[in-house]
Protein backbone atom coordinates (compact mmCIF):
# COMPACT_ATOMS: atom_id res chain seq x y z
CA UNK A 1 0.00 0.00 0.00
CA UNK A 2 1.81 3.14 -1.20
CA UNK A 3 0.28 5.77 1.07
CA UNK A 4 3.47 7.80 0.96
CA UNK A 5 2.71 8.86 -2.61
CA UNK A 6 -0.13 11.00 -1.31
CA UNK A 7 0.81 11.54 2.31
CA UNK A 8 3.61 13.95 3.03
CA UNK A 9 2.99 14.44 6.74
CA UNK A 10 5.97 15.04 9.00
CA UNK A 11 7.43 11.82 10.40
CA UNK A 12 8.51 11.56 14.04
CA UNK A 13 11.10 9.20 15.53
CA UNK A 14 12.00 8.41 19.14
CA UNK A 15 15.64 9.17 19.92
CA UNK A 16 16.39 6.26 22.22
CA UNK A 17 15.53 6.85 25.87
CA UNK A 18 16.37 10.58 25.66
CA UNK A 19 12.71 11.77 25.56
CA UNK A 20 13.73 13.73 22.46
CA UNK A 21 12.15 13.25 19.04
CA UNK A 22 13.49 13.60 15.54
CA UNK A 23 10.99 15.19 13.16
CA UNK A 24 11.31 15.00 9.38
CA UNK A 25 9.41 18.03 8.06
CA UNK A 26 6.89 17.79 5.21
CA UNK A 27 9.42 19.41 2.89
CA UNK A 28 12.04 16.76 3.70
CA UNK A 29 9.59 13.86 3.37
CA UNK A 30 8.54 15.21 -0.06
CA UNK A 31 12.20 15.56 -1.08
CA UNK A 32 12.88 11.93 -0.13
CA UNK A 33 9.76 10.76 -1.96
CA UNK A 34 10.84 12.63 -5.10
CA UNK A 35 14.21 10.87 -5.18
CA UNK A 36 13.12 7.28 -4.46
CA UNK A 37 14.64 4.83 -6.94
CA UNK A 38 11.28 3.68 -8.33
CA UNK A 39 12.44 2.67 -11.83
CA UNK A 40 15.11 0.14 -12.87
CA UNK A 41 17.27 2.95 -14.30
CA UNK A 42 16.95 5.34 -11.32
CA UNK A 43 20.26 6.53 -9.94
CA UNK A 44 21.11 6.75 -6.25
CA UNK A 45 20.64 10.25 -4.86
CA UNK A 46 21.73 11.88 -1.64
CA UNK A 47 22.77 14.96 0.23
CA UNK A 48 22.99 16.60 3.62
CA UNK A 49 20.46 17.14 6.43
CA UNK A 50 19.93 20.42 8.28
CA UNK A 51 17.97 21.05 11.49
CA UNK A 52 16.91 23.87 13.74
CA UNK A 53 18.28 22.80 17.11
CA UNK A 54 16.54 25.40 19.27
CA UNK A 55 13.22 23.52 19.31
CA UNK A 56 14.23 20.82 21.81
CA UNK A 57 12.86 18.31 22.79
CA UNK A 58 12.20 18.02 19.04
CA UNK A 59 15.01 18.10 16.53
CA UNK A 60 13.29 19.19 13.31
CA UNK A 61 14.99 18.37 10.02
CA UNK A 62 13.90 21.32 7.90
CA UNK A 63 16.14 20.93 4.86
CA UNK A 64 17.60 18.08 2.83
CA UNK A 65 20.04 19.05 0.07
CA UNK A 66 21.07 17.18 -3.05
CA UNK A 67 21.55 15.48 -5.24
CA UNK A 68 24.02 17.77 -6.97
CA UNK A 69 25.03 17.55 -10.64
CA UNK A 70 28.64 17.16 -9.45
CA UNK A 71 27.90 14.04 -7.33
CA UNK A 72 28.93 10.62 -8.69
CA UNK A 73 25.79 8.50 -9.09
CA UNK A 74 25.01 5.03 -10.42
CA UNK A 75 22.19 2.58 -9.72
CA UNK A 76 23.97 1.29 -6.61
CA UNK A 77 26.57 3.97 -5.77
CA UNK A 78 26.29 7.52 -4.49
CA UNK A 79 29.47 9.51 -3.84
CA UNK A 80 28.83 13.12 -2.85
CA UNK A 81 30.89 16.01 -4.15
CA UNK A 82 32.68 16.69 -0.85
CA UNK A 83 33.93 20.08 -2.08
CA UNK A 84 30.31 21.26 -2.38
CA UNK A 85 29.33 20.23 1.15
CA UNK A 86 31.05 22.92 3.24
CA UNK A 87 29.52 25.77 1.19
CA UNK A 88 26.08 24.17 1.79
CA UNK A 89 26.80 23.94 5.52
CA UNK A 90 27.86 27.60 5.61
CA UNK A 91 24.80 28.72 3.61
CA UNK A 92 22.25 26.91 5.81
CA UNK A 93 24.06 27.88 9.04
CA UNK A 94 23.53 31.56 8.13
CA UNK A 95 19.80 30.72 7.97
CA UNK A 96 19.86 29.22 11.48
CA UNK A 97 20.10 25.55 10.45
CA UNK A 98 22.82 23.14 11.56
CA UNK A 99 24.29 20.22 9.64
CA UNK A 100 23.17 17.02 11.41
CA UNK A 101 23.88 14.21 8.96
CA UNK A 102 23.49 12.70 5.52
CA UNK A 103 20.85 10.92 3.46
CA UNK A 104 20.87 8.83 0.31
CA UNK A 105 18.73 6.32 -1.55
CA UNK A 106 19.02 2.57 -2.06
CA UNK A 107 17.23 0.55 -4.74
CA UNK A 108 15.73 -1.80 -2.14
CA UNK A 109 12.27 -1.94 -0.59
CA UNK A 110 13.38 -1.71 3.05
CA UNK A 111 16.85 -0.14 3.07
CA UNK A 112 19.81 -1.15 5.19
CA UNK A 113 23.20 0.56 5.39
CA UNK A 114 26.20 -0.99 3.73
CA UNK A 115 29.51 -1.21 5.57
CA UNK A 116 30.74 1.80 3.59
CA UNK A 117 27.59 3.77 4.55
CA UNK A 118 28.25 3.15 8.24
CA UNK A 119 31.95 3.94 7.93
CA UNK A 120 31.30 7.14 5.95
CA UNK A 121 28.94 8.62 8.58
CA UNK A 122 31.32 7.56 11.38
CA UNK A 123 34.23 9.29 9.62
CA UNK A 124 32.12 12.42 9.09
CA UNK A 125 31.29 12.49 12.80
CA UNK A 126 34.91 12.01 13.87
CA UNK A 127 36.39 14.50 11.39
CA UNK A 128 33.85 17.32 11.88
CA UNK A 129 33.90 20.14 14.41
CA UNK A 130 30.59 20.07 16.30
CA UNK A 131 28.98 19.50 19.70
CA UNK A 132 26.45 16.83 18.69
CA UNK A 133 26.02 13.38 20.24
CA UNK A 134 25.90 11.83 16.77
CA UNK A 135 25.16 12.38 13.09
CA UNK A 136 22.05 11.10 11.36
CA UNK A 137 22.17 8.59 8.55
CA UNK A 138 18.93 8.28 6.59
CA UNK A 139 18.58 5.80 3.76
CA UNK A 140 15.53 6.06 1.52
CA UNK A 141 14.22 2.79 0.09
CA UNK A 142 11.35 2.18 -2.30
CA UNK A 143 8.66 1.12 0.20
CA UNK A 144 6.07 3.50 1.65
CA UNK A 145 7.29 5.58 4.58
CA UNK A 146 8.13 4.91 7.35
CA UNK A 147 9.05 1.28 6.49
CA UNK A 148 10.95 2.56 3.43
CA UNK A 149 13.29 4.61 5.63
CA UNK A 150 16.35 3.57 7.59
CA UNK A 151 17.13 6.20 10.25
CA UNK A 152 20.04 6.01 12.71
CA UNK A 153 22.09 8.24 14.98
CA UNK A 154 25.81 7.49 14.67
CA UNK A 155 28.93 8.52 16.55
CA UNK A 156 32.52 7.23 16.73
CA UNK A 157 31.63 4.11 18.71
CA UNK A 158 27.97 3.28 18.20
CA UNK A 159 24.86 3.39 16.06
CA UNK A 160 21.32 3.84 17.39
CA UNK A 161 18.47 2.89 15.06
CA UNK A 162 15.49 5.22 15.47
CA UNK A 163 11.90 4.01 15.56
CA UNK A 164 9.06 5.92 13.93
CA UNK A 165 6.25 7.03 16.25
CA UNK A 166 2.85 6.08 14.81
CA UNK A 167 0.73 9.13 14.01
Amino acid sequence: MQLSLFRQDPLKFEIGQSSQRLVLSRRVVKHFEKHKQKRPNSLEAGGQLFARLSALPEVIIEQATGPRSSDFRTRTVYIPDRSAEQPEIDYWHKKGLHYVGDWHTHPEVVPNPSGSDSESIRESFVNSKHSLYGFLLIIVGTDAFPSGLYVSLNNAESKLSLVCIPS
